[in-house]
């Protein structure tokens, strides 16, 4: 699935649960259902305008509008269905894209097939290393996308946190999920065991699976 499709598919997946909302509510501000469920959608709301339109948009800009204005929940979360409906409609007919985005996940995806073609002519230590390193340049730029600081000050100096670190912060600004946070652990400790030599510690379908996750997890949390 192309990363635009993946980017439409995830704001109809937020838009789906507003309309369900309105489908149990008497009013078109969802006011007399729960303050809570409605306010799971309003921050699910957000996220989704942030992660696909990027910041700074005009689609977060306008969502930050919204929540100056201030008003109850129910208020944020018609106002963001609005934002969401356009970007989605915008994003389909081409009028937008986040190019930065798109050519980094055109230069991983490249990077991966490379990984993909070593393992499958039985070189899956260079593989594992290949398809490691993308990861953690995709890290890294997941953290600039969410004005995650990439190094760490001590004194006049400053040094470049450890893609763990990265990954500790990202997964810290709910950026993706603790889940999320758990499988790149573990695809950082098989990327490193092969930059280590130690090859006997991991099979080929381990790589396998490595290649194939990294590549979902770009498609589902573009930078």
């Amino acid at each position: 699935m192309a990363i635009q499709e993946v980017l439409i598919a995830q704001l109809d997946d937020v838009l789906s649960e507003f309309a369900a909302l309105l489908k149990r509510s008497k009013y078109d501000d969802v006011s007399d259902l729960s303050e809570a469920e409605v306010g799971r959608f309003v921050s699910r709301a957000e996220a989704a305008i942030h992660r696909v339109a990027g910041r700074p948009s005009p689609y977060a800009d306008q969502s930050e509008r919204v929540f100056k204005a201030g008003g109850y929940t129910g208020i944020l979360a018609r106002s963001l269905a609005g934002i969401l409906q356009s970007l989605r409609s915008d994003l389909a007919a081409g009028y937008v894209k986040s190019h930065r985005e798109l050519v980094h996940a055109e230069l991983f995806a490249d990077f991966l097939e490379m990984a993909q073609h070593l393992l499958n002519e039985g070189y899956k230590d260079a593989a594992a290393v290949i398809a490691g390193s993308s990861l953690e340049a995709h890290l890294r730029q997941l953290c600039q996308k969410s004005g995650i600081t990439l190094e760490i000050a001590s004194g006049a100096s400053t040094t470049p946190k450890k893609a763990d670190r990265l990954n500790s912060d990202l997964a810290g600004a709910e950026t993706y999920s603790k889940l999320d946070q758990k499988s790149v652990t573990a695809w950082l400790d098989l990327r490193n065991k092969a930059a280590h030599g130690k090859y006997a510690e991991y099979e080929t379908p381990q790589v396998s699976l490595l290649i194939a996750g990294i590549r979902d997890f770009i498609a589902r949390h573009p930078a």
